[in-house]
């Protein structure tokens, strides 16, 4: 992490007073000292995770790979909804003392590098736990409807007077304004209002959503970028601030060039093009011997090595093929002929043909082909986590590498409570006793 003290040297920035907690007390500050050991980016900043499901805890979990603190509040009994949605689960091993099919692969995913506090804010003391945390947190993530939050005084107006410097994420459907913003939303819904699976499914096919959740995935990715952007400009200003992030909106901004054509155009979108391109042909997979086989002809060039490589070279003078704009007019018939000598080979030996010519290409995988994949290997992007109840689980590891820094799976996903006792008592001080008779009403787990 960089040092505080030398950017405020350098630039003339004001050095800040700690924020007073809700108690009286100075809440703790960054020691850039104490982090000095620790190469993660976020070491030393605390998040107070209040979301489930997947687009914030996929948030959470890309800031406690980089090194921040993550507390994760779960309903003491139910926990994060998706702690049931499986199978399949990770089994309990004989020695544990869950109850249970075991813990779902989908919390598993998600939930890394985090510490479960189970507690109920429906209970006065619950709520005063979370204004004491907020409190002692540089980050706080929520995914409740809008104003859902605030008759727990759990809103970003209530916690910005307990800790001006908190940064409070609002994770929704449709966000804080507009017409829907009241309205629930799961990522399928957001992908049909919002484009993305129009756009998506074979040409002559239904609409058909993503394989996975994927604007819920980039709703994260925007959330954790943007709360790192708050964090520098907390920097500078000593403040943090309320970002409101919505599914919808991502979705849109994710629309990339096929948004931008649209509004260049004025006209429709082309519709859906399965693993086709509108534009470039040919540019989509191909069957095999054995499966499939997506080969790239994205220009001129890269079309004559395709056409030497299925054994075709005289298709690089044909007048109908020689220029993309021609492949295209000629489309189906082009492809249909390609299709005719792909199945005379497994797709193994089609990655032989085009090794180094220069040409994209690759083979249509499944999961557990990518999983065991010698790159995913290579890349070590699978590691192997040793879990107190279920004993080895294999999870996918976080993918961006540093130069000087290795976020990496410090812990592996928590059972539901499991760091309450380490939470209330070595962040707000509270006493077994405490904690014993908050356990009684109810309060905690």
């Amino acid at each position: 992490m960089f040092n505080r003290s030398l950017v405020r040297a350098s630039y003339g920035l004001k050095t800040f007073p700690r924020a007073i907690g809700r108690c009286g007390r100075f809440r703790r500050t960054h020691s850039m000292a104490a982090d000095a050991s620790s190469p993660l980016p976020l070491a030393g900043y605390r998040v107070l995770d209040m979301t489930r499901v997947l687009a914030g805890p996929y948030c959470t979990q890309i800031l406690g790979d980089l090194g921040a603190e993550v507390i994760k509040i779960e309903h003491p009994i139910r926990g994060d909804d998706t702690r049931a949605w499986g199978p399949p689960y990770a089994s309990y091993t004989s020695e544990s003392a869950q109850d249970g099919p075991g813990e779902a692969a989908y919390f598993l995913a998600v939930n890394r590098n985090k510490k479960s506090l189970g507690l109920s804010f429906q209970h006065p003391e619950g709520v005063e736990i979370l204004h004491k945390l907020a409190a002692e947190c540089d980050i706080l993530v929520e995914n409740y409807l809008p104003g859902s939050l605030k008759k727990y005084g759990m809103d970003f107006d209530t916690l910005h007077k307990i800790n001006p410097r908190l940064i409070y994420a609002s994770i929704t459907g449709y966000g804080q304004t507009g017409p829907y913003a009241s309205r629930a939303g799961y990522d399928v819904m957001v992908e049909a209002e919002f484009g993305l699976m129009h756009i998506t499914g074979a040409r002559d096919g239904p609409p058909v959503k993503v394989g996975v959740a994927v604007t819920d995935l980039t709703t994260g990715l925007y959330t954790s970028n943007s709360i790192m952007a708050a964090l520098l400009a907390r920097g500078r200003t000593g403040r943090g601030q309320h970002i409101d992030v919505a599914l919808s909106d991502c979705q849109t901004a994710t629309l990339a060039n096929i948004a931008s054509s649209c509004l260049i155009s004025g006209k429709k979108d082309t519709g859906r093009w399965g693993t086709a391109h509108p534009s470039i042909v040919p540019y989509k997979s191909f069957k095999t011997k054995d499966g499939d086989i997506l080969l790239g002809g994205g220009n001129d060039r890269l079309f004559g090595i395709l056409c030497d490589g299925v054994g075709r070279p005289e298709w690089k003078t044909d007048p109908k093929y020689a220029v993309n704009a021609q492949r295209v007019a000629n489309r189906i018939e082009l492809e249909d002929k390609i299709e005719a000598l792909t199945v005379g080979k497994t797709t193994q030996e089609w990655l032989e043909v085009f090794e180094g010519k220069g040409m994209p290409y690759a083979a249509v995988n499944d999961v557990q082909g990518t999983l065991n994949h010698e790159h995913t290997r290579a890349r070590n992007m699978v590691v192997e986590m040793d879990h107190s109840e279920c004993g080895p689980i294999k999870m996918v590891n976080t993918p961006v590498k540093y130069s000087e820094s290795t976020p990496s799976i410090r812990t592996p996903p928590p059972t539901l409570g499991q760091h309450t006792d380490e939470v209330l008592s070595g962040i707000l001080g509270l006493k077994p006793s405490e904690i014993e008779g908050l356990k009684a009403k109810g309060t905690v787990r």
